[in-house]
């Protein structure tokens, strides 16, 4: 794995000749080595049909490709980092919580719509996501933001996870989501802050939840 925890807000990434990184553009704090950084324009691995994808779907966050020979350090916003490995499934991931990824994943996008139907979009408008999100798929690792700290939590079959959509970061697996109301007790007192609904992933899998429901 290219990355490893400096702390819970700093990474630090192995970078070797003939293989690539790709980071958010600004996430750079510091580096050894003969490393260079070049703005990506081709919107990652996915090539210039992936990266129009992404700029129809509001998915265009700015990256920058990381090569060379020595270490680099990222961070961002003071926010908390959670490395992600891949073994060969999907991660699914809003792009502005991408911190860096391998260039060995494929990267692309996917209209929610498509996961729990006309719920999906509904998904999107409320949590404020978006109809669509960021795919990474293959093997390599990822790096992902989020307030708070991350837990992961496994999703098995017959068994689905319920997630407040505003704590959401992100899931990987053979994995199903769709959105439903509930009245919570938080409703009932007043104090509702999104409860009354929830996010329902079923199948095989895990779910990233952040401690705060605070967007980046």
């Amino acid at each position: 794995m290219a990355f490893t925890e400096i702390n819970s807000k700093m990474i630090q990434a192995t970078v070797m000749p003939g293989q690539r990184l790709y980071s958010q553009r600004g996430a750079m704090l510091a580096y050894k080595g003969e490393v260079s950084f070049t703005p990506n324009i081709q919107g990652g691995q996915g090539g210039v049909m992936s990266m129009l994808g992404r700029r129809v779907a509001n998915e265009a966050t700015p990256l920058m490709s990381v090569e060379g020979s020595g270490t680099v350090m990222f961070g961002h916003g003071g926010h908390h980092i959670q490395i992600i490995e891949l073994t060969g499934d999907t991660l699914y991931v809003e792009a502005d919580r991408l911190l860096a990824f391998e260039g060995t994943l494929q990267q692309g996008t996917m209209f929610m719509g498509s996961q729990g139907g006309v719920m999906g979009m509904v998904r999107g408008q409320v949590t404020g996501q978006g109809l669509f999100t960021t795919t990474l798929q293959g093997r390599g690792a990822v790096a992902v933001m989020a307030h708070g700290g991350v837990f992961e939590i496994p999703i098995t079959p017959g068994r689905p996870v319920h997630v407040d959509p505003q704590a959401y970061v992100a899931h990987h697996g053979d994995v199903r989501n769709k959105l439903s109301a509930a009245l919570g007790w938080r409703d009932m007192v007043g104090r509702g802050s999104g409860e009354a609904f929830q996010l329902e992933l079923s199948g095989s899998g895990a779910v990233f939840v952040q401690a705060s429901e605070e967007k980046l």
